[in-house]
């Protein structure tokens, strides 16, 4: 079951990846709208300047205003166990078929469903516009429960081999036409039971805003200390991008009031009282250079230079775009009683700045949110919110390198760098050595994503592949033909979690790839096993 869940939770991932370029664009765009930064001239309608920069706003909001769709169609790409691509197409007719039933039944029978069709869409009416349908505002509760029903009935029904006469309803069609049937009582479900659903949103909503400080620093904690199960996303998904917080979600309700409060002289915290379930990302900019640090300090001086080769990368990761599993993982494998105290120390320091006043959509590294859709557009109203934010960010990542650093020393953990404990990436050497063995692959240079095939006990040992940014999400047949961690690290590995019969391995940003390349080489050996000797690049 918790695979299963992992599994989900990294599919939501895929969506996801979509916001932060499009949050740069609404936030630059909003800032050249701002006349405190161009002057009034280049904000006039009549202004060339400002009708191109419209035009472009208008386009960056596509994500956003279509934020359901979004998450619809790009959960099959993780969940489907075949042909993804068509999956995606039967989830989104099957998704919009949804809609136009919800419209079709309320606006005939909202009486006896006690909802009121007639009403604009407006924020409050529980009702919204889903690619021109005018439907009940479900956020992305409801495109992840109609996708992942979907998604199973795809993986169900897809290869269903219908009699010769019926065979144009083969595949992706067979789907549909199921989905089609399941949609009817989904529709009449919706309409019975979310307007209470939307009311209990409501209180949640209110009991959140009213627990203040205390709020803020259980739900920072929780995101960090579930990231090595990967459930880390089912406690930021329903605040950033649905209803938990505000309506919409904080990204999307961030990038619509940016103009509003960036021209406002009101504290961010009584504007936006709700930002403080957005800054989670603090831990990615300010922990990742005094963890860095501290690994660095604690190595040997002959090492250092060696070190420092490896850490720079990982930590610039985690500060600019907010990626930081290779850098947590350094340490997560060597001591996870250190990673408890990350997760303690990042909700602290969240906590601190929002008691101090930040408030703000900090949820991402630099460059993909705090710079632009924070520092840039709220400098000229709210600078001192900025410099208490990176202050206390700053404060903190001396705790964490004074922290660290003690606690490496002290237990003499064996961090990168430190006596007898390697420096950098396991070589092709290491993985012979760890094996224990010497074949003809010996000689060859192995490919990563076919070492891996070979380490997960053959493309006959995997039931799914899945991913998130940074891993392999892999259920198993039998865990008992897996290779050791040493043999997963020695090709190139940040580090192994195993649970049940789920693998994950930390691969790093290149996890796509690696991805799509295990998925070709299992679909290659179908037919025919491959051979250890034969699993090159």
């Amino acid at each position: 079951m918790l695979s299963q869940i992992q599994r989900f939770g990294g599919a939501m991932f895929t969506p996801v990846l979509l916001f932060p370029f499009a949050g740069i664009v609404v936030g630059i765009t909003l800032m050249l709208q701002n006349p405190l930064f161009v002057g009034e001239s280049l904000t006039d309608p009549n202004c060339l300047f400002a009708q191109i920069v419209h035009i472009i706003e208008e386009g960056g909001w596509t994500v956003f205003r279509n934020m359901p769709l979004v998450f619809a169609i790009g959960l099959p790409i993780g969940l489907a166990k075949q042909a993804p691509g068509r999956a995606c197409l039967a989830v989104m007719v099957s998704f919009l078929t949804w809609n136009y039933l919800i419209n079709a039944m309320g606006t005939t029978w909202g009486g006896f469903f006690g909802v009121d069709f007639s009403v604009d869409p407006v924020a409050g009416s529980g009702l919204t516009m889903m690619a021109g349908i005018k439907t009940l505002d479900t956020s992305i509760i409801g495109a992840i429960v109609i996708s992942g029903l979907v998604t199973a009935l795809h993986n169900r029904f897809f290869d269903k081999p219908l009699p010769v006469f019926l065979g144009t309803f083969q595949g992706t069609s067979f789907v549909v036409i199921v989905a089609f049937l399941a949609m009817i009582p989904c529709a009449w479900l919706t309409l019975l039971g979310w307007p209470k659903v939307q009311l209990g949103i409501e209180s949640l909503q209110a009991f959140l805003r009213n627990a203040g400080a205390t709020g803020v620093w259980c739900y920072i904690f929780l995101e960090r200390i579930l990231i090595p199960t990967g459930l880390h996303h089912f406690v930021y998904g329903p605040f950033m991008y649905g209803p938990a917080a505000v309506e919409g979600g904080i990204q999307v309700y961030w990038a619509q009031h940016l103009l509003e409060f960036s021209q406002s002289t009101q504290p961010l915290k009584t504007l936006f009282p709700e930002g403080g379930f957005a800054m989670f990302g603090n831990s990615k900019v300010f922990a990742a250079p005094g963890i860095a640090l501290a690994i660095y300090s604690a190595a040997a001086p002959a090492n250092r230079k060696k070190v420092a080769g490896l850490l720079i990368p990982a930590a610039l990761t985690a500060m600019l775009v907010g990626i930081t599993e290779p850098l947590e993982f350094t340490f997560l494998f060597i001591c996870p009683p250190l990673f408890a105290l990350h997760a303690v120390l990042a909700a602290t320091m969240a906590t601190t700045m929002y008691i101090a006043g930040v408030s703000a959509n900090l949820q991402g590294g630099l460059i993909d949110t705090v710079i632009p859709q924070v520092w840039i557009p709220l400098f000229h109203n709210h600078t001192a919110m900025i410099f208490t934010h990176i202050a206390i960010g700053l404060l903190f990542s001396v705790i964490y390198f004074v922290l660290f650093r003690a606690i490496i020393l002290r237990f003499n953990l064996k961090t990168p760098g430190r006596e007898d404990s390697e420096v950098k990436l396991y070589t092709k050497a290491d993985y012979r050595a760890a094996r224990g063995q010497t074949t003809a692959a010996a000689d060859v240079k192995l490919g990563q994503a076919a070492g891996f095939l070979q380490a997960l006990g053959g493309a006959g040992n995997i039931e799914s592949i899945n991913n998130c940014a940074t891993r392999l999400r892999i259920v198993l047949i039998d865990m008992a033909q897996t290779q050791s961690d040493d043999v997963f690290k020695a090709l190139g590995a940040h580090g192994v979690v195993r649970r049940g019969n789920g693998i994950q391995v930390i691969v790093g940003l290149h996890v796509p790839q690696v991805r799509e390349q295990l998925e070709a080489l299992i679909t290659t050996s179908s037919n025919e096993s491959i051979p250890m000797t034969e699993a090159v690049s």
